[in-house]
């Protein structure tokens, strides 16, 4: 599988969303629909992007006891999205279960992939707040064999934590990334980040890029940007 830019519409209307793509001419980039848009506009949204040809990461981070994941999926699993994801923190038996509601009956599903510690944490915030004590890579990568041992596709992780994720889980798995920025850009709220290109080096799949796409004064170039620095 390819390495591609996912464009993290984070939205709060339909209209704004839209009126964002519709500047994409001639190019269908890879839509990350998270929980403002989704909140805001529904599943309708999911089928109107989809309607125009963009595949889709629905980003709603599903944590739950494993009965209400699954049955979440299985309702998720109608919509035609090409993935989505939940926290690995909802442990094996929440995945699986996830795993098994998003299977249609022929078979099919979207990718499903875990996120391990979200990038706005540090590991001075995940042994405050978390009373996690192991070092932060440590958890990511136990998070990440956690979740290939529940059969999902892959991981959420930062770019910095890509290489070691390959390493414990094989070249196969996935690994998205947020925590995307230009080198002269602004961190905003993420604390662990790096640049498209060294989200290549580092052994990134799909990199989440958001407000340096969405925010810039010419979002078609920014992307085209990403698209140079990390695919090309």
């Amino acid at each position: 599988m390819g390495k591609d830019v996912i464009i993290a519409c984070d939205f709060s209307s339909a209209g704004e969303c839209l009126d964002f793509l519709s500047e994409f001419t001639g190019r269908k980039p890879y839509v990350k629909i998270g929980m403002e848009l989704f909140y805001s506009a529904g599943p309708d949204m999911v089928r109107k992007i989809k309607e125009k040809g963009h595949p889709i990461f629905l980003d709603l981070k599903l944590h739950d006891i494993p009965n209400t994941v699954m049955k979440a999926m299985r309702v998720l699993s109608n919509l035609d999205i090409d993935m989505c994801n939940l926290h690995a923190g909802g442990t094996k038996a929440m995945m699986e279960a996830a795993l098994t509601g998003l299977t249609r009956a022929d078979g099919s599903r979207p990718l499903l992939i875990a996120v391990t510690q979200l990038t706005s944490t540090d590991e001075a915030r995940m042994r405050a707040d978390l009373l996690i004590e192991r070092p932060l890579a440590e958890v990511v990568q136990h998070y990440a064999v956690c979740a290939k041992e529940a059969g999902l596709d892959g991981v959420v992780c930062s770019p910095l934590e890509a290489e070691q994720v390959h390493h414990v889980c094989g070249n196969r798995f996935l690994t998205v990334t947020p925590g995307v920025r230009f080198p002269e850009g602004d961190k905003g709220d993420q604390a662990r980040v790096t640049s498209p290109a060294d989200a290549k080096k580092m052994g990134s799949d799909y990199i989440v890029v958001g407000r340096p796409i969405t925010a810039a004064a010419d979002p078609v170039a920014a992307y085209e940007r990403c698209v140079a620095d990390f695919v090309d």
